[in-house]
């Protein structure tokens, strides 16, 4: 059993995992409505990740004796500016997940709650992958135009983007 308050926060973090999985489906249908479906297939994969990360929260709470709570969905954001401001978006949703991991560490700590600590370690790992990766996008996509030559051969090579 865990204390009463680190519970909280892992059944919180596995929501905001779901609701992260379901703004990165929305993300898909701004491509997906312009006929990128190479992008569309990145972010459908980073929606599955994502679900994948809500599924390990899922899974420790119930090895550690406690029951996932679901709780509602927010609709996400689905209207973007461009192809930038749809990575940008992902880049800042990220970084939230990144600080909410930080606050469990933190958390686990305080509470000298080591088998969570060893949980999220894997997690600070993702998340430098997560970001590195949408800074890479960002800094490509800095430089050229939505539908040129260079996005479209980013499009082809999303395109082949499976889950690990």
């Amino acid at each position: 059993m865990l204390p009463t308050k680190m519970t909280e926060a892992l059944n919180n973090q596995f929501n905001n995992e779901l609701q992260a999985a379901h703004a990165y489906k929305a993300m898909a249908t701004y491509f997906s409505d312009k006929g990128y479906q190479g992008f569309a297939n990145f972010y459908l994969v980073q929606s599955k990740e994502e679900d994948f990360h809500a599924m390990k929260f899922y899974h420790f709470l119930v090895t550690m004796g406690e029951k996932p709570v679901i709780q509602g969905l927010l609709e996400p954001k689905s209207v973007f500016e461009n192809a930038l401001d749809v990575v940008k978006q992902s880049l800042e949703q990220e970084k939230e997940v990144t600080r909410d991991i930080y606050s469990l560490v933190t958390l686990a700590e305080e509470l000298k709650e080591h088998s969570t600590k060893a949980f999220l370690d894997w997690f600070i790992k993702e998340q430098i992958e997560e970001e590195d990766a949408f800074r890479t996008i960002i800094v490509k996509l800095s430089g050229i135009q939505e539908g040129g030559e260079y996005f479209l051969k980013m499009d082809e090579d999303f395109s082949q983007r499976t889950m690990e």
